[in-house]
């Protein structure tokens, strides 16, 4: 019965470990954003964006932000890829791990979006 249940904790614990290692690093993501200037388009605070069609990223899902710029990248010839020549370019130079970093720190940043009923 130890057995077993040190198995399960080790278990629990590589499953914890792993899905701290998957969420990206906020300050690596700060870094990113700036080396690849992502405020130009989206505002300083990534609430006030250049073009009000262009979304406002801080406070957004970080799961979500993961999934577009991957979408992104593969353009729209991808599955589930989205068409935008600018973003497109923008994702390509970005590694799964920039990625990440850059959900992050957009996730940690308080957000303008409002939910409405």
């Amino acid at each position: 019965m130890n057995k077993i249940l040190s198995t399960l904790v080790a278990a629990i614990c590589a499953t914890a470990a792993a899905s701290a290692l998957a969420g990206g690093n906020v300050e690596a993501g700060k870094a990113a954003v700036a080396k690849f200037n992502c405020a130009s388009c989206h505002g300083a605070d990534f609430n006030s964006p250049i073009d009000p069609s262009y979304p406002k990223l801080a406070g957004q899902h970080q799961d979500y932000l993961e999934h577009a710029l991957i979408e992104y990248q593969r353009g729209v010839d991808g599955p589930n890829g989205r068409g935008n020549a600018i973003m497109g370019a923008q994702a390509k130079a970005l590694s799964h791990q920039d990625i990440r970093n850059i959900a992050a720190y957009l996730h940690s940043l308080p957000g303008a979006l409002v939910l409405r009923k």
